[in-house]
């Protein structure tokens, strides 16, 4: 039995895929916090946290069933995406002077892991501390890249009902790794509407601006006397789809979201280089309607594997790939 320290955590029978499988979901909760996360996706299907009214309301964007996750792959909502978050252009690249091809879902590139990336997998879940860590097994091959892999997502609640991702992950073989966390926050609450308008700031001075296929062309652009500047708070506007290149701000939190009405404020905290920002344009109303979540992607660059010029996100064997990111929730 795992002792917790203050996080109540509860498992139950969610429902199914359309094969049969079972998915369980788990709810961790603490103080005002609520969170729920699937076995199917590592998907974080609903985090509930109260306003400045003391009314609590779902502010990550969720769906109702596993089938309906299976039904909408392509926004990914809330859920655990790799092997290699974001894009690599041509579905390709080079690893200690061998090219590999991965499967291209994006026209020729490949975006969130290719056709059955992590978020479509049914992971392996068991209690620990304050939370529930889902564990998962990529064989060699899959998808094209190489390397057997181990990884590991532990969901927690912190003291103060902050919610805590820590991932894991080790390899048989040289490969790369790109993971993060792809929920859409809408502070005002889930289905009210258009997120846009909700106050963000970012502590980047520069992106990596992209071409028509949305690959970076290598460039790390400042943000000075653009629309990209988030470095004071200012509103959201449409067209964001945006991998920010982090500053270092001595643990303090490397981006915050605020929504003035329920005075909901969201905070990020990371030990990735990069988060990107999108704001959702392309959503067509089935389930939810064009910018009704903004997603805040901690992670390491598009196409890394290549530009040697990035982060590395080469994982080798004998080494672990180890990252934090921590969302926080308030009231100002």
């Amino acid at each position: 039995m795992i002792v917790t320290t203050g996080t109540a955590v509860r498992s139950e029978d969610f429902s199914t895929l359309t094969d049969g499988t079972p998915v369980r979901r788990w709810t961790l909760e603490r103080g005002g916090t609520r969170v729920r996360v699937l076995t199917y996706g590592a998907v974080v299907q609903s985090v509930e946290v109260p306003g400045r009214d003391g009314a609590r309301a779902q502010v990550a964007l969720g769906l109702p069933d596993a089938r309906s996750y299976e039904a909408c792959p392509g926004p990914y909502f809330g859920a655990l995406v790799g092997r290699y978050a974001n894009r690599i252009a041509g579905g390709a690249f080079e690893l200690d002077g061998r090219a590999y091809r991965v499967t291209r879902n994006e026209g020729r590139n490949q975006v969130h892991g290719g056709a059955r990336g992590f978020d479509k997998r049914v992971w392996d879940a068991d209690e620990v501390p304050d939370g529930v860590r889902l564990s998962l097994v990529a064989e060699d091959g899959e998808e094209g890249f190489p390397g057997r892999l181990a990884v590991t997502v532990a969901y927690a609640l912190d003291e103060d009902g902050a919610l805590r991702i820590g991932y894991r992950a080790t390899t048989d073989a040289p490969t790369v790794l790109n993971l993060t966390n792809h929920t859409y926050w809408n502070l005002a609450g889930a289905g009210s509407g258009s997120a846009l308008g909700q106050r963000l700031r970012l502590a980047a001075a520069r992106i990596t601006p992209t071409d028509a296929e949305s690959i970076p062309t290598g460039e790390l652009a400042p943000v000075d006397g653009t629309r990209f500047d988030f470095r004071e708070p200012k509103p959201v506007g449409p067209g964001y789809d945006t991998n920010y290149v982090l500053e270092e701000t001595g643990g303090e939190p490397v981006a915050e979201l605020h929504d003035a009405a329920s005075g909901r404020l969201l905070t990020v905290r990371t030990t990735e280089p990069g988060l990107q920002l999108y704001t959702a344009d392309h959503f067509d109303g089935d389930p939810f309607g064009p910018c009704a979540g903004i997603a805040l992607e901690t992670q390491h660059f598009p196409d890394s594997p290549n530009r040697p010029e990035f982060p590395s996100t080469v994982l080798r064997p004998g080494g672990e790939f180890v990252s934090t990111t921590v969302y926080g929730f308030s009231v100002r």
